[in-house]
């Protein structure tokens, strides 16, 4: 059985051999020559060979330190290279990332901001899957997915962006003009309201909360589609009321495009999620992306 070598024991004994004398090895290593020797015999007792031959006033290699010593070089040498080869890959990264991400929040949030992740990373490239329909990780060729909600599959890996981003309920100004605004969520039954298709599913349960109660209304209304941007955009023409994500209508409330409903009411987590399907998934260009879109929404959100 093949016994751990130490590389501080390979340090001291490639410097000794250089140097000619252990306690030369011992001062450009910054050890004390009690500890180099100590290095020194722990690393013949694993190799089972005596490396130098040492007296009071020389040190000569022995044939197996002479054979050996071009080894312990190219160990030395490999675990250097490779950790050159880490380091460069958090410097300059390369490769390709595909990534999938909702309609809305793709298209007019993150997409400014991955572009300019590209422009500090120019050895990247980047292919974007934009769709509401959720990306299946095991069987599309997608490395990275932005998610709505903590995906419900146990085995995938689920890193937050925006760990408290909720739902808002909200119409244009010229829609409550002409209607008026819902006092209460039951309020919402029988108004048009602006519903999302997920693959078969219509997200027609919204859901509220207030001192500890819970109340979820069945909404209905004329218009429905799969792609989050088109409800947005209805909500901004005046065609009904939404229950978007507060990402994805935070320009348009900011500018006064869209307004705010029951404000004393609680409403739906909706947490920002990086998804991979395992943790060796997480690259230096994955983890390099998820810091920089961290910063790009911390900074966003804090905008007045």
């Amino acid at each position: 059985m093949i016994k751990m070598v130490r590389v501080d024991d390979l340090q001291v004994f490639i410097r000794a051999a250089d140097n000619g004398s252990l306690s030369a090895a011992a001062r450009q290593l910054d050890l004390s020559p009690a500890v180099a020797s100590a290095a020194l015999k722990r690393l013949e007792q694993a190799l089972g060979a005596q490396l130098l031959a040492r007296s009071t006033r020389s040190l000569r290699l022995t044939l197996a330190g002479e054979r050996y010593l071009e080894h312990a070089r190219a160990a030395l040498d490999a675990l250097q290279a490779g950790s050159l080869a880490l380091e460069q890959d958090r410097r300059e990264l390369s490769g390709s990332l595909s990534l999938s991400m909702p309609s809305d929040l793709g298209r007019n949030l993150l997409r400014p901001w991955l572009d300019d992740f590209l422009r500090r990373h120019p050895g990247l490239s980047l292919q974007l899957q934009i769709s509401d329909r959720v990306a299946d990780l095991y069987r599309q060729p997608v490395d990275v997915a932005l998610r709505y909600g903590v995906p419900e599959d146990s085995s995938l890996v689920a890193l937050p962006l925006a760990a408290d981003n909720r739902r808002v309920l909200c119409a244009s100004p010229d829609y409550l003009v002409r209607h008026g605004a819902p006092e209460t969520p039951q309020a919402l039954r029988g108004r048009q309201c602006l519903r999302l298709v997920l693959g078969a599913a219509v997200h027609e349960r919204w859901s509220f909360e207030r001192q500890g109660e819970r109340q979820t209304v069945t909404v209905s209304g004329r218009w429905l589609s799969d792609d989050g941007e088109i409800v947005r955009r209805w909500a901004v023409d005046g065609c009904g009321i939404a229950y978007k994500s507060r990402l994805d209508v935070l320009a348009d409330l900011r500018a006064g495009r869209l307004t705010p409903l029951l404000p004393d009411y609680g409403t739906e987590p909706t947490p920002l999620c990086l998804v991979t399907p395992h943790r060796l998934m997480l690259s230096p260009a994955v983890a390099a992306l998820r810091a920089h879109l961290q910063d790009c929404l911390e900074r966003y959100l804090a905008e007045p």
